[in-house]
């Protein structure tokens, strides 16, 4: 008894203190790119919008990014830029409400820092909204069908023009005279705004408006350009992806004749869409597409008012291109970026411009002359003239846009992640830089990562991507996908297949009594289940069989886990047809390897769950998490958030009500802390998860609104990443400055558990005498002797779960660190 209270005494104490800062993590690519913006009075002041929620800042002209506040604003998906004006503290940009929908105007008066709503004159439906630069009060917003003038900052709005499909392709603004480029042909006011008259000069070809639109002056020339195409193919909210329609290119001088064509000189098979201009000078003007030949981006250029173009984005051997990771045969193509999503030149200065297209940005400080990457750390830049490199290691610069799934770590440096479209990146120094240097994976997702106890890692593979968000729930958009389960030997460097079920693999478990027996979660709402093999060591000889199907289950298996005992696992997630969700999803159990399953579903889990999480810290594994999400449009609704069960799934306590709940993961060290992930409402946490009604705060600075799940560091508990949908990785460190010790030690220990190896390694202030590995209730479960500031210790026979490392050196100090053995 005294030797188990000595033990006790000095098990740490863990205080952790929440990160104040999550740095953005990865290389990026993976989302589209829009409606790039250029203060008037500093060109290197811009914004983007990505499809994948977030608005990106820069002050740099895109050496660094941030992102706005994701409870600040939320991108349009592409539909508008934020407005400039000339203060410098005053913004204008449409915000978005996830859940409903909902687009309106909102305004910041302190440079961007925060944003509130102003009028609201298209209720809640604002598909346009331009601001005058030479002004702060002047804006234009649109619905789907009428435009509204204000000349008072937002606070009042006047209706000035109404049409069916009224898309807007862009504004110039000239003190009273202001140029609206619409569908239907050219909208003039030349009173201020207070009203507007569609201009009767000829020369746009009959059933035909502008794509895209925009303006200058200098003297006394006022000179419109546009992109034109069929009214029938204009529409609010179009982008780029409707490249294709254009028809031709046409400007006009205002006050001096009719619209003529400028589409000159332009290869036939570079296809046109966008268009931009400094607001100052007459004679040069951009145009950006794609190339139908080689899928690469083009950008056209004039400097004489549209007489001649000539191409000055030149991807071909990266003629005149500083690119990033991608480029001309490196690890993506230009085929990957593809479209002119964005273009724009700088208000005041023709020679400044950022393109984006489907995952990168680009900028030019002299006229398309050259033009440099803007989404690594400019030290990490491959020089233009040369292809661009393979398999080299990048930084990020903050230009996050890429769903990524899962994270793990084959060893102390190695980290190996999981992502959607860039299917994978891989980092050698601990996070980092990151690289595509692997080889052997051709699929666009790689969604689990698992390690086995001899260190093979297996991952789940799917051409499928954004598997169960809303868009992929029905099964027209996942049977027809393949994927397969691959193996690596080497941490992640070179992967094999291991068995190819020609169908979407999203999960993976090992059998913790039994290493030759791996499942996999395979979809198909046919054929589809929880497969399993029991001869994984013969690798792409191994056989498979499909376990029974759970009850009420349709094809969408999700997570599937093995728990100590043999009983299997599973969650299966969300399924629609007929425009409605199928009660086909929930918590199964098996205890005799998948032959049969129990239903141990909550009724709220029948449609749309996703995450099941086991506690690390009980050891009977009785202790179960499900993350759930609430549906749309009927009994699948207001069903989201995270469901406790202390008993295996014979009851339910719904803990924390959210919209919708990702996944939770619960501190290695502490059984009282749990991280909780949403789809729209950011990251949670709770510290008293144990009491009988916990209670969860939002995590305030983490900026992003959908992380996917969290990690901790198995070699450093205090680092905690995020994996997000479109925002690539997040780091936070936990700020904990007791650092795992007892506060009697006066011997500092670090203790890393390396899964690959099957030990923990400790690092000693001072050379380490003797060491003993205890239980939570003080049992010695290991001891040893030692005579060096490192050892190790072997952890081949230990069961997952919390033990206490205790060290002594030989002048009788004593450290204590508390460990999670990782399974």
């Amino acid at each position: 008894m005294k030797k188990m209270l000595f033990t006790l005494m000095f098990i740490p104490v863990v205080a952790i203190a929440q990160p104040t800062n999550w740095q953005s993590r990865g290389i990026g690519g993976g989302g589209a790119l829009f409606c790039p913006s250029i203060s008037p009075l500093d060109p290197n002041n811009m914004y983007l919008q990505c499809d994948m929620s977030e608005v990106f800042h820069t002050t740099n002209k895109g050496t660094s990014w941030d992102i706005i506040h994701f409870r600040e604003m939320i991108s349009t998906g592409g539909i508008n830029t934020v407005e400039f004006t000339s203060d410098a503290n005053i913004l204008y940009a449409v915000n978005m409400d996830y859940i409903t929908d909902e687009r309106f105007p909102v305004k910041s008066t302190n440079g961007g820092q925060s944003w509130l709503p102003i009028a609201d004159p298209a209720s809640s439906d604002t598909w346009f909204l331009s601001a005058d630069p030479q002004s702060s009060n002047r804006l234009l917003v649109a619905s789907y069908d009428e435009l509204f003038f204000s000349n008072n900052g937002g606070t009042s709005f006047t209706p000035v023009s109404s049409m069916s499909d009224f898309h807007i392709a862009g504004v110039f603004w000239d003190g009273n005279n202001i140029y609206v480029g619409t569908a239907q042909g050219l909208l003039v006011s030349t009173n201020g705004g207070t009203s507007f008259t569609m201009n009767a000069a000829t020369g746009i070809p009959a059933g035909s408006g502008f794509i895209s639109f925009t303006g200058a002056k200098s003297g006394g020339t006022t000179r419109l350009m546009g992109t034109i195409a069929s009214q029938g193919d204009l529409y609010p909210g179009m982008k780029a992806l409707d490249i294709g329609i254009c028809t031709g290119m046409i400007k006009l001088d205002v006050g001096a004749g009719n619209w003529t064509n400028v589409y000159n000189n332009i290869d036939t098979d570079h296809e046109l869409f966008l268009i931009t201009s400094a607001t100052n000078n007459i004679t040069t003007f951009y145009v950006g597409g794609t190339n139908t030949n080689n899928s690469y981006p083009v950008v056209y250029k004039t400097t004489d008012g549209g007489t001649t173009w000539s191409e000055t984005f030149m991807g071909t051997n990266n003629q005149n291109v500083i690119t990033g990771w991608s480029g001309y045969q490196g690890d993506e193509d230009w085929w990957f970026g593809e479209i002119i999503f964005g273009l724009k030149a700088a208000p005041n200065d023709a020679n400044t411009v950022i393109i984006t297209d489907f995952g990168y940005a680009h900028v030019t400080s002299n006229g398309g002359t050259n033009w440099s990457q803007a989404y690594v750390n400019p030290a990490d830049q491959n020089p233009a003239g040369n292809p661009t490199p393979t398999g080299k290691a990048y930084a990020g610069n903050g230009l996050e846009n890429t769903a990524s799934w899962y994270m793990h770590w084959p060893s102390f440096n190695n980290i190996f992640a999981g992502y959607t479209d860039i299917t994978a990146i891989r980092s050698t120094d601990n996070g980092a830089k990151w690289s595509k240097d692997y080889s052997g994976i051709s699929y666009n997702t790689v969604y689990h990562i698992i390690e086995a106890p001899n260190g093979t890692l297996y991952a789940a593979v799917s051409s499928v991507h954004d598997m169960y968000q809303s868009t992929y729930l029905v099964d027209s958009k996942i049977d027809n996908g393949t994927g397969a389960i691959l193996y690596s030997t080497n941490d992640g460097e070179d992967w094999n297949l291991l068995h190819d079920f020609n169908m979407p693999v999203i999960w993976l478990a090992i059998n913790p009594n039994n290493a030759n027996e791996l499942y996999a979660s395979v979809i198909d709402s046919q054929t589809g289940g929880i497969f399993k093999t029991t001869n994984l060591s013969a690798n792409a000889s191994s056989t498979w069989t499909i376990t029974a199907d759970p009850p009420r289950t349709e094809g969408h298996p999700y997570n599937v886990q093995v728990l100590n005992d043999g009983t299997v696992i599973s969650s299966w997630s969300g399924r629609r047809a007929s425009n409605a969700f199928t009660q086909s999803s929930g918590i199964f159990s098996s205890t005799n390897g998948g032959t049969s399953w129990q239903d141990v579903s909550d009724a709220g889990m029948h449609y749309w769950t996703k995450d099941i999480i086991v506690d690390p810290h009980d050891a009977t594994q009785n202790t179960w998490y499900a993350a759930v999400h609430s549906g749309w449009g009927g009994p699948a609704n207001d069903l989201g958030g995270l469901y406790k069960t202390t008993n295996r799934g014979t009851s339910w306590t719904r803990i924390f009500d959210s919209y919708r709940v990702e996944s939770a993961t619960i501190h290695p060290l502490n059984a009282n802390e749990i991280y909780v992930t949403t789809e729209s409402d950011g990251l949670w946490y709770s510290n008293n998860l144990n009491t009988a009604t916990p209670t969860f705060s939002d995590l305030e600075e983490y900026p992003f609104q959908h992380p996917t799940r969290v990690f901790f560091n198995p070699y450093n508990e205090h680092d905690i990443w995020t994996t997000t949908f479109g925002n690539g990785l997040r780091l936070g460190v936990d700020g904990s400055v007791s650092n795992g010790l007892s506060e009697y030690a006066e011997q500092a220990i670090r203790v890393y558990p390396n899964p690959a190896d099957n030990e923990l390694t400790i690092v000693s202030k001072n050379a380490i005498s003797s060491w003993k590995l205890v239980d939570l209730s003080g049992k010695i479960i290991l001891e040893g002797k030692a005579n060096s500031v490192q050892c190790t210790i072997s952890t081949q026979t230990l069961k997952a779960g919390s033990y206490i490392l205790m060290t002594s050196d030989k002048d009788g100090k004593i450290g204590s660190e508390k460990v999670m053995i990782w399974r």
